[in-house]
This record gives structure tokens, sequence and C-alpha cells, in this order.
């Protein structure tokens, strides 16, 4: 291999590893920062150096001195609770990263909806409570009102969030927000956080930041479960929104992009756009949409995103122009109960215009009623040069998919599977 190594903070998951293969592919070798020996990774690494993530101070010192022995001229992430992290490194390593007196804003939402506001964009009404004193008083709130948003001040993947239509639901809804599994054990802000409901069409926003001048790949559609736990289930991209509503759009997300100090790298910002098309920003990540949204920008628009960052990360120009013109969707599956998964059928394979299946649910295993992202058990992608039709067919196949659940025993609850299938699951 040539060229100056690639470190990978956290090399689990089809995100990291593409940003793997990519730098192979480049003559690069691939090293990871990861919290334990036997972690997943992409096979082959060059070497790892084991951390610990909850520690960010001990964290960098140990991750700096590892890319200093080993040449590493590179340092990316895929994985949003580390995107601050590796601000941090890469500012101690002077490469190209994101300005580290920011960075905790894309990862701390509290943090996030003072620094979005600060520079005028356009954010739910957002109150951080600590107690049920706090959180009676921002319920009443007329700022606040019915439906509202309740969720943790620090998580991914929609783990923890509820919408609440009344002050009723409230109390359950600020409990399972506190108990958000938060990756690593990191402190963080202790509280949580009440908002307004954004009612609209739910989208976001790919991008790709190089010294700190902003290309936006593609508007991603989202096709979100109702009710309380909002997951979701579909994306489709590109969208083509009215030139008016697309300025309009980019120029919020360009003003979230600054605000929170994104100068090289990936970001996903979720935004609602109402029935008057106006944009409200949801949140935005340092970090390449997960769910498959890297394939789907390859498969609809000829962009290798994986190889621009690792392009970015390395200080060369990265490629961000499309090579084609075609459309491209992910769907998700879901199991409709909690229990034991006892059969599948009808789930696509991969052949034309389906170019990926994945399925992570084992047959006789535990499954969960969809409550987060991490609950979904397969996915396939659907590709072509026409939207209508393509997503006429992943709508179809979809509906060929049938999951037969047993239910969990008697006196048993959702919570017993939890933890075990995310875990078999975990993307």
């Amino acid at each position: 291999m040539t060229g100056p190594a690639v470190l990978l903070l956290d090399a689990a998951g089809p995100e990291s590893a593409a940003l793997a293969r990519a730098a192979a592919a480049r003559s690069h070798q691939v090293h990871a920062a990861t919290t334990t020996a036997d972690g997943q990774a992409p096979a082959p690494l060059a070497g790892q150096v084991i951390t610990d993530f909850a520690r960010p101070d001990r964290a960098v010192e140990d991750i700096t001195a590892y890319a200093r022995r080993h040449r590493v001229g590179a340092v990316l992430t895929a994985n949003e609770y580390l995107t601050e992290l590796a601000a941090l490194v890469c500012a101690e390593l002077g490469l190209p990263g994101n300005d580290p007196r920011l960075a905790h804003a894309a990862r701390d939402k509290a943090t996030m909806a003072s620094a979005l506001t600060a520079a005028g964009v356009r954010i739910p009404y957002t109150r951080l409570v600590h107690d049920d004193t706090e959180l009676h008083d921002a319920l009443a709130d007329a700022a606040v009102g019915f439906p509202c948003v309740i969720k943790p001040v620090s998580g991914a993947g929609s783990a923890g969030v509820t919408v609440v239509t009344s002050a009723a639901q409230a109390a359950a809804a600020a409990d399972t927000a506190r108990m958000a599994h938060r990756r690593y054990g990191g402190e963080g802000e202790a509280g949580i956080l009440v908002q307004t409901y954004a009612a609209g069409d739910e989208y976001s926003v790919e991008s790709v930041t190089q010294d700190a001048v902003t290309t936006h790949l593609a508007v991603t559609r989202k096709v979100v479960t109702g009710g309380a736990h909002r997951v979701e289930t579909g994306h489709s991209l590109p969208v083509r929104l009215p030139p008016a509503t697309a300025a309009a759009v980019h120029r919020e997300v360009d003003a979230a992009i600054r605000a929170v100090g994104i100068r090289h790298g990936a970001s996903h910002t979720e935004v609602v756009l109402d029935t008057d098309g106006r944009c409200m920003v949801i949140e935005i990540a340092a970090r390449l949409g997960a769910g498959h949204i890297g394939l789907l920008l390859r498969h609809a628009l000829g962009i290798d995103v994986f190889t621009a960052l690792l392009d970015v990360a390395l200080g060369r120009p990265a490629a961000l122009t499309p090579t084609t013109r075609g459309h491209a969707t992910v769907r998700f599956i879901t199991s409709p109960r909690t229990g034991r998964l006892t059969s599948l059928t009808g789930f696509p394979k991969r052949g034309p215009g389906v170019p990926y299946v994945r399925w992570r649910a084992a047959i006789g295993g535990p499954v969960n009623a969809v409550g987060e992202n991490a609950d979904r058990l397969g996915c396939f992608i659907v590709t072509g040069p026409d939207a209508a039709e393509v997503e006429q067919r992943a709508d179809t196949l979809a509906r060929q998919v049938r999951l037969q659940v047993e239910p969990p025993p008697s006196g048993g609850g959702p919570d017993q599977f939890r933890s075990a299938s995310t875990a078999a699951m975990a993307p």
C-alpha cells in the first residue's frame, strides 16, 4: 500500500465499511480506533488503537499518538456519536476537519438549538428541562403546545423520541428520553428537550463541505411511521423541489452548517416543509446520512460519496458532480409487534433494478415493534431512470413481504426483547 494511512473512528457498520473499501481501493492502509479488540470492523485492518470514547481527553491522546506513529493522513468517522472527537483529533494532528470549538453543537441538541437560533436558522421552539417542575412549565408554555416532541439531548436513530399529544403522556415520554441508551456511556447534558411539533413533509439534505465551501448533493424524501414514535421506513432521492423552495431550503441548511462548524466533511440536515413551503431545520449531523443514503447517491446520481469524503479528509479535490440522472429508494421492513420472528416470505432478491438487499433478523430470534431505527429488520434498494416507476415498484415489493411474529410469553413486555434484539441487529 502507498500513500498516507487512513484512520476510522469506530469501523463498524455499512458506512464505515464503504469508507474502508474506498481507502483500500486508493491504496491506503486502513486503521481503526475502537473500544474493544473484538469490535466489528471491515477486514482487513492494518491496525487498531483501543481507547475509551467516553473519555474524550484520553481518547484524543491515544488516537493522536497512534496516528503519528502510523503516518495517518486522514481521520474520518461515520458514527454520529464520534463526530466531535473526530474534530478534536483532526485539529490536534493538523488534518482537514471541522471546527473543534463548535463541533459539540452537532452532537448536543440543546447546544445545537442555541447555535442555530443565534445563526438565524428557523427551528422548532425548544425548551431544555431537567426535572418534573421544568417539564410542567415547558408543557404550560403556550409556545410549545400539543402535539410536542420530547427527546434526549444526546441521541441518534430516533431512540428515546416521542410525539406527545397531551400532558398525561409527558411523564412517560420524559422517562423514555432519559433512559435512551447513551452510546459509550459518555457524559453530556443531563436534561431532555421539549420542542414544538413541526408539521409538514419530512426531508433531509445531503451535503459535503470542503474548505468551508458546501455542495448540496441531493434532497431526500423520507417515509416515516405515525404515532408516538416516528421511525424512518424509507428514503428516496433526488427530490426535485420548486426552484424557489430549493433555494430557501439550501439557505437554511448553509446557515446550519456554518453554525455547527462543519468545514470539511459530510452533513445530514433534517428539515420539514410546511404547506406554504417554508423550511424548518429539525437537526443537523456532521456525518453522511445513514440508512444507505450513500448507496442511493451512487445509484441515482453516480456520486461515489465515500471516495469523495476520503478525498476531503486528505485535502484533495473531491468529485461531487452527478454523472447520471436516475432515482433510487430504500424501503425498511419492520415488525408489526414485539415477539419472536417465526417466518419470513416474499423478501426481494438482488437483481436488475434491485442492487442491494439486506436482512438482519434471525428466524427464531427476538424482534421489536418499531420504536427506533435499530428495530428495523432489513431493507432493499430499488433504482431506475423514472422516479414514479421506482417508487411504485418499491411499494409493490414491500407489500409482498410477509412476517410471522409470535407474541412474547405471558407477562412479558416489549422491554424484555429490546436489548437482545438491538444488539443482534446493530447497524
